[in-house]
């Protein structure tokens, strides 16, 4: 009996403790406590904070969460293109906008590189972060925020300065391929490219405070080829 009496003791000690550790939170994103919920055993189930935009929450973009209030706003100095993964050549319209086109069925590979040029008046940025999403399905029960009919393997990501890509050399920036494919049941599609430079660390349960950073969009038009 008393056997039986230490092992259950045990067990719920064991319990506690392991609930005591998960419970911590971890939030940088005060929405999300909102959606925190605890099991029976008042354990509770883990959240990962990005991204916050569309998929995790139904926020329209970045500054929901984050300031934007960064040494990187002047457009002549930011660099946010999307280039041929093969040829290098920017698919950036004279608009602003960007054009990629691809065949029904066929895979087209993609860079975003994402940046500053180098100016000695502030500091570059630390990391990047970007996503890639159709803004119509914020809010639906669709799983995917890309365009609907087409595959991806990369829409969204956060990723540390210091790529090297020619060209580039004078700036600091992130590079990284993105694949996509259009399926049977796609069409033409336009996607909004969110972008966030960053530096610091956001202050835990606040976003708003502890880094700083500056947001901007890109309109992205996806076409297929007949």
């Amino acid at each position: 009996m008393k056997t039986k009496a230490f092992i259950l003791a045990t067990i719920l000690t064991m319990v506690i403790s392991i609930n005591q550790f998960i419970r911590t939170e971890n939030f940088y994103h005060p929405e999300f406590r909102e959606a925190h919920v605890s099991s029976s055993f008042g354990i509770s189930t883990a959240y990962a904070y990005p991204p916050g935009v569309g998929i995790l929450s139904n926020s329209k973009n970045c500054l929901s969460c984050h300031a934007n209030n960064g040494p990187w706003k002047d457009d002549n100095k930011t660099i946010i293109d999307i280039l041929d993964k093969d040829t290098k050549k920017s698919f950036k319209q004279s608009d602003g906008t960007f054009l990629i086109e691809t065949k029904q069925g066929e895979q087209k590979t993609v860079l975003t590189v994402i940046g500053s040029k180098k100016d000695k008046s502030f500091s570059a940025p630390y990391r990047n972060a970007w996503l890639y999403i159709d803004p119509t399905t914020i809010g639906t029960k669709s799983l995917s925020k890309f365009a609907p009919g087409w595959d991806v393997n990369l829409p969204m990501s956060c990723r540390l300065v210091g790529d090297n890509l020619p060209g580039y050399e004078d700036a600091d920036i992130t590079s990284l391929p993105m694949t996509i494919q259009p399926l049977i049941n796609a069409i033409d599609a336009e996607l909004q490219l969110q972008v966030m430079l960053t530096k610091g660390e956001s202050v835990k349960g606040n976003a708003q405070e502890g880094m700083s950073g500056n947001y901007f969009e890109r309109k992205v038009k996806l076409r297929i080829i007949k």
